[in-house]
């Protein structure tokens, strides 16, 4: 099954040239991006059962002498992540299309979307395959070069600003991880991972640390981790919803996937764990203070995703195998999670023109597949129980009451907390934007703003000499006494929404591929609690296959132990 291993790169790649070439035709584009992408769904999931059946699959790129070329290694947990980023990276797919993020709207063309988009989910697909520094190197500068575009999508001067903020911060990191590959470089004389797993042994404790460190750093800036996570709430929530949801789900895991991967691989015997859970624990809560703070979704889920960074930091710094296991199931967890709210967040703004808790109101009346869509994810985001969410942190608490010591129990009290206020932050949107009344959101408005004020289901209203505008629909000078009168009544709720509604003021319904979309990663949410048990029993031997680096370096380098 080796021959497998390089097609979840090369098929974006091959697919982002051919939908380039096809920029003037936006429907072969978008038949070539989702074929690609399902195709890469069945390749992951083929690598995952290959994997758990015969162990890693290596695959030796180029015609150098083992070991000089590159080397792509699928193993358990590799295999694992591809598949989730296939299907999370194949969701948003459909759901940007019936966004008409794909070049259809002769107003905004976009054609450069699908090339891109299926660049970064080849760079995704790198890193995970990785088998050494350098080419993981190249695949954080694909998932740049990709997230800026996407990032500055529309030319807004918010997306300019926090792209900006984006690229400098990623390319400092950048900057670092060069310093780093030269250093390691300098003192092995490999950056092949493999190889490095017994060099690095060799080398004098000071030297070893400062490498370490310095790795550390700088998947701690991709991964968003405490003090290093500034930059991700501003950045992420001017993106389109479907960039924000790929972004939010898949591009801070590949920095925790690295963090995993270097410290199991690499430095077994300094796991710098005290180093790691103090991080963990004020990411945890750090995040979600910011989070309860936040008086919109998107910036709450912003705080929130850092916060739960936290969780699978703890599970890495634990350096044990329940401590691996937890974080591995976690990753899973949350990258379904955290992809999906974003994806309910862009029909949020869609249906009611804002994400903002001061506009919002009554759509759990207006729109009540919506209200299920926001509400099922934010419970298991909480960790209600039974949910995956729920799951997850009784894993990562159960490996942390067996190392037992003080920072381990802390770190347990922490996860506790942050879980409560998740579940207080969530709950408060849900209340407001969902079950409070239009009219409390609009007097609300009122009262904040001391403006025209917001329509039913928060959207916005602006007077104009010639027309009015509600949300992303206007309407002209003839109809703007009713739409004062619409919006001003206070009584005959229900009749004011179906009349806003019918005049086109309010969308008559959400694009059914975009709910389709949406629906369909809220199921595998779900579908992740029911088959809880047989992915922990794969977490936990991905775990034991990241403590046993010994197999890993056999099968890559015959002959070779670390």
């Amino acid at each position: 099954m080796s021959w497998l291993v390089p097609l979840p790169v090369l098929l974006p790649l091959a697919g982002a040239g051919l939908t380039l070439v096809l920029s003037r035709r936006p429907g072969l584009q978008r038949a070539v991006s989702t074929s690609v992408l399902t195709a890469v769904v069945v390749i992951a999931a083929t690598l995952v059962y290959a994997t758990d059946r015969d162990g890693p699959q290596v695959l030796w790129i180029g015609a150098w002498k083992v070991p000089l070329g590159i080397s792509l290694v699928a193993d358990r947990l590799s295999a694992l992540m591809l598949l989730v980023s296939a299907v999370v990276t194949l969701a948003v797919l459909l759901y940007s299309v019936g966004q008409g993020m794909t070049g259809d709207e002769s107003e905004t063309p976009l054609t450069i979307y699908h090339p891109t988009f299926l660049v970064l989910a080849a760079g995704v697909s790198n890193a995970f395959l990785a088998g050494d520094l350098f080419n993981l190197f190249v695949s954080f500068e694909m998932l740049l070069f990709a997230s800026y575009v996407l990032l500055t999508l529309g030319g807004t001067s918010a997306r300019i600003r926090a792209g900006t903020i984006y690229v400098i911060v990623n390319l400092l990191s950048s900057s670092l991880f060069l310093i780093s590959l030269a250093a390691v470089y300098a003192a092995t004389g490999s950056l092949n991972l493999a190889q490095l797993a017994g060099r690095l042994d060799d080398l004098p404790p000071s030297v070893s640390l400062v490498l370490q460190l310095l790795l550390l750093t700088t998947f701690a800036i991709k991964a968003a981790v405490f003090p290093l996570s500034f930059w991700l709430p501003d950045s992420y929530p001017t993106a389109p919803a479907p960039v924000t949801a790929v972004f939010a789900g898949l591009l801070t895991k590949v920095g925790v996937y690295a963090i995993m991967r270097t410290q199991t691989l690499l430095f077994p015997d300094r796991p710098l764990t005290d180093l790691l859970l103090a991080a963990a624990l004020l990411t945890m809560l750090v995040g979600i203070l910011g989070a309860v703070a936040q008086t919109d979704i998107k910036r709450m889920l912003s705080f929130t995703l850092v916060s739960h960074i936290g969780y699978m930091v703890l599970g890495i710094g634990l350096a044990t195998v329940a401590g691996f296991t937890g974080a591995i199931f976690y990753v899973v967890h949350h990258i379904t999670i955290q992809s999906t709210l974003f994806l309910v967040l862009g029909l949020v703004e869609r249906r009611g023109g804002s994400t903002s808790l001061l506009k919002l109101g009554g759509l759990a009346r207006l729109a009540p597949v919506l209200g299920v869509l926001y509400f099922v994810p934010a419970m298991n985001l909480a960790g209600i129980p039974p949910m995956s969410g729920f799951l997850g942190k009784v894993a990562l608490t159960d490996g942390a009451i067996r190392v037992g010591t003080p920072l381990a129990y802390a770190l347990v009290a922490a996860g506790m907390l942050t879980s409560l206020l998740t579940l207080y932050a969530v709950a408060k949107s849900w209340n407001l934007a969902f079950w409070r009344t239009p009219e409390q959101a609009h007097e609300m408005a009122r009262a904040l703003s001391g403006l025209d004020g917001d329509g039913p289901a928060g959207t916005e209203v602006v007077v104009h000499r010639d027309h009015v505008h509600v949300g992303t629909s206007s309407v002209g000078i003839g109809e703007r006494d009713e739409a004062r009168r619409i919006l001003d009544d206070d009584e005959g709720t229900d009749q004011d929404l179906h009349q806003l509604t019918s005049q086109g003021l309010l969308p008559n319904r959400l694009p059914r591929t975009m709910v389709g979309a949406t629906s369909g990663l809220v199921l595998c949410s779900l579908a992740l609690t029911v088959v809880a048990g047989p992915v922990l029993g794969y977490a936990d031997r991905a775990a034991r296959d990241l403590t046993d680096r010994e197999t890993y370096v056999s099968v890559v380098l015959p002959g070779e132990t670390p």
